[in-house]
């Protein structure tokens, strides 16, 4: 894999290069289980395990911590270009929780579950699910009744909204980086390609697959390939920043796409497009699916932050969402890097995420 997407999709994925000997004794990772946990469904899980890690000291207000959901298929690593000493959450001052979704193999998820909910009978768990896993995560385990902020990129920012929906009064303010509150219609095409792309594969046996379904995984990652950077990036070699000498348009989108996220369950993949494409905050309780009315509900500060050349969650759907949130910066990301911008997947973006959330979270607006 090349250097520049190795290191990208390692970040992505939540194996990002540490932040420094400072954060060695942070970012273990423990669970948190919950026994029958009621779904919005209406399915119960009898044992559910949900992933985390913390950063950072608990400080004797509890009130110095910040929320870092995760986002797909990622694991508590993934916010590690954010944390650290001259970043935006320094350990010294914040405690930090970094939780993992259901789905991502580690958390509960269709790999790692026994019958009867093993496999494609996995029941699909929504984002307001994980929310609330979450809430009782910080309550039950951490004794935590306030957050500073929310900060989520992707999966994560949908998370982030749907916090200040559901609890209103819970943090302080939030932040979202290449994320919307609602999974809009083109944004469900794309996810069910892929969908379609696994499940199209005959090893994948309707999802009692004995081996993972290869072909129908590399069909999967091209089609995300195409949609992972924007146009510009490819057209202007973006790619070949850091790239070892040789390297090519093919043998960049070949490491994309036969290994796009190593040793990811088919099942697991399918659940978290499943979670993502059925987010709508509109249709939290009290809202009746106006999805108008629920952002307008929402009370602290946001700093919206959708990449300019975002094709997952493209920036003129941001534009619109900003408009019925009554105390939002929007500030899109300057970058050719599409999606993977809202992640710090290149230095220039990885500075602006930086400085302009550090400065939010400190009450700054640097974006007026």
């Amino acid at each position: 894999m090349l250097r520049v997407l190795a290191s990208f999709l390692a970040l992505i994925l939540a194996a990002a290069a540490a932040a420094g000997p400072a954060m060695a004794a942070d970012g273990d990772r423990r669970a948190f289980l919950i026994k029958n946990f009621a779904l919005e469904n209406g399915k119960v899980l009898p044992e559910a395990k949900l992933m985390y890690a913390t950063y950072g000291t608990l400080n004797s207000a509890r009130d110095n911590v910040v929320l870092l959901p995760s986002h797909y298929m990622a694991d508590a690593h993934g916010y590690e270009w954010l944390i650290g000493p001259g970043k935006a959450l320094d350990p010294k001052k914040y405690f930090m929780v970094a939780t993992e979704l259901f789905g991502n193999g580690k958390s509960s998820s269709p790999s790692n579950t026994p019958a009867p909910f093993d496999g494609p009978r996995f029941p699909v768990t929504s984002i307001r699910d994980n929310v609330a896993a979450v809430h009782r995560l910080l309550g039950d385990a951490l004794g935590v009744r306030h957050l500073r902020a929310i900060v989520g990129f992707s999966m994560g920012g949908e998370q982030a909204f749907q916090w200040a929906v559901t609890y209103p009064d819970f943090m302080d303010r939030i932040v979202v980086t290449s994320a919307t509150a609602k999974t809009w219609p083109h944004g469900i095409v794309r996810l069910e390609s892929q969908i379609i792309a696994i499940e199209s594969d005959p090893t994948f046996a309707g999802g009692d697959y004995k081996v993972q379904p290869k072909t129908g995984l590399q069909t999967f990652g091209a089609i995300w390939a195409g949609w992972l950077f924007s146009q510009a990036w490819w057209r202007e070699e973006a790619w070949r920043a850091g790239s070892p000498p040789g390297a090519t348009f093919r043998t960049v989108f070949e490491g994309l796409y036969k290994d796009f996220i190593p040793g990811a369950d088919a099942n697991d993949l399918i659940l978290q497009m499943h979670t993502w494409e059925a987010h709508d905050v509109g249709t939290s309780p009290g809202f009746g699916g106006n999805v108008k009315n629920a952002l307008a509900s929402i009370k602290v500060p946001v700093l919206y932050m959708p990449s300019a050349t975002d094709l997952y969650f493209p920036v003129d759907d941001a534009r619109y969402e900003a408009r019925f949130i009554p105390h939002v910066t929007l500030l899109p990301i300057p970058s050719l890097w599409g999606h993977t911008a809202g992640a710090a997947s290149n230095p220039a973006d990885a500075k602006f995420l930086n400085v302009h959330i550090g400065a939010f979270l400190q009450g700054t607006d640097t974006a007026r």
